[in-house]
C-alpha cells in the first residue's frame, strides 16, 4: 500500500524532529553511547504515545498513554539505558514496559529483551506493536514486575521503569555478575533518586546516585500497594 502524500510528509517531520531529540535533548547532556544514540535516531516515538499527542512526541518531557502510566522523557530513557551498559549479548529485563518504547530502544541493543507489564491491556498490544517495528528479540509477559522473573534470570542489566520504595531484594539476587539494577528509589516526599546499582560478588553491592527522576509509583508484591 502506498503512503500518502500527507503520511509522507508526516513521518519525514518526524524523522527531523527525531534528529534535533538526540542532539538537543541527549548528546548535549552528555550521552555518549554511539549504538544507543542511533537507536535513538531510529526509532519512532511517535508510534508509543497516544494519537492525539503525537505532535508532542519529541518534547523534552513525558507523556501520559493512559492507565495512570506514562512514556518517559527521551533523556531519562537513554539515560538508564546507557546506565545499564548494554552489548549485543546482553540478556535485559524491563519492569514496567508500558507502551514498549524503551524495549524497542533496548532491543536494537542487546542480544534478548524481556519486558514485564502489569496491565494485561497494554502487554498485549505490545508484540504486534513492537514486531511492526522489527523488534523480534524480545519477550513479554503481563504480572506483577516487582520481584523479577526468576524463571529467565540471571540478567546482564535490569532497568525498573517505575518508583519503587526501595531497592529489592529479588532484584538483586537475579542479576549477573557484574549485572546492572537501574531503579528510581524514593526518598521521602517529592524526592525520587535514579540508582545504579552494581553486582560486584555474591552479595556484594555498590551503589550510585544518577540523579533526580520523577516516574510514577511501581505496584506490586515488592513495591508498593494498590491506592485503594
Amino acid at each position: 500500500m502506498k503512503r500518502s502524500k500527507a503520511g509522507a510528509r508526516s513521518e519525514k517531520l518526524f524523522a527531523s524532529e527525531r534528529q534535533k531529540m538526540v542532539r538537543r535533548q541527549l548528546k548535549a547532556r552528555g550521552i555518549r553511547d554511539k549504538a544507543l544514540l542511533r537507536a535513538m535516531k531510529a526509532v519512532p516515538r511517535e508510534l508509543f504515545v497516544p494519537e492525539n499527542l503525537r505532535e508532542f512526541s519529541y518534547d523534552d518531557s513525558p507523556l501520559p498513554i493512559g492507565e495512570a502510566q506514562t512514556i518517559s522523557q527521551p533523556y531519562v530513557v537513554a539515560l538508564m539505558v546507557e546506565a545499564a551498559g548494554l552489548t549485543s549479548n546482553s540478556r535485559v529485563l524491563e519492569i514496567g514496559a508500558g507502551s514498549g518504547y524503551c524495549v524497542a530502544i533496548m532491543s536494537h541493543l542487546a542480544g534478548r529483551v524481556y519486558a514485564i507489564e502489569r496491565d494485561e491491556a497494554l502487554a498485549e498490544e505490545l508484540p504486534s506493536r513492537l514486531a511492526e517495528l522489527g523488534c523480534t528479540n524480545i519477550e513479554i509477559r503481563a504480572g506483577d514486575g516487582s520481584a523479577g522473573w526468576v524463571e529467565e534470570a540471571p540478567f546482564d542489566a535490569i532497568i525498573v521503569s517505575a518508583v519503587a520504595p526501595h531497592i529489592a531484594q529479588p532484584l538483586l539476587s537475579q542479576l549477573a555478575p557484574d549485572g546492572r539494577l537501574i531503579v528510581p528509589v524514593a526518598r521521602g516526599t517529592d524526592n525520587q533518586r535514579l540508582m545504579k546499582v552494581t553486582r560486584r560478588g555474591e552479595d556484594d553491592f555498590s551503589e550510585e546516585d544518577l540523579g533526580g527522576v520523577h516516574f510514577v509509583p511501581l505496584i506490586g508484591e515488592e513495591a508498593f500497594a494498590p491506592a485503594g
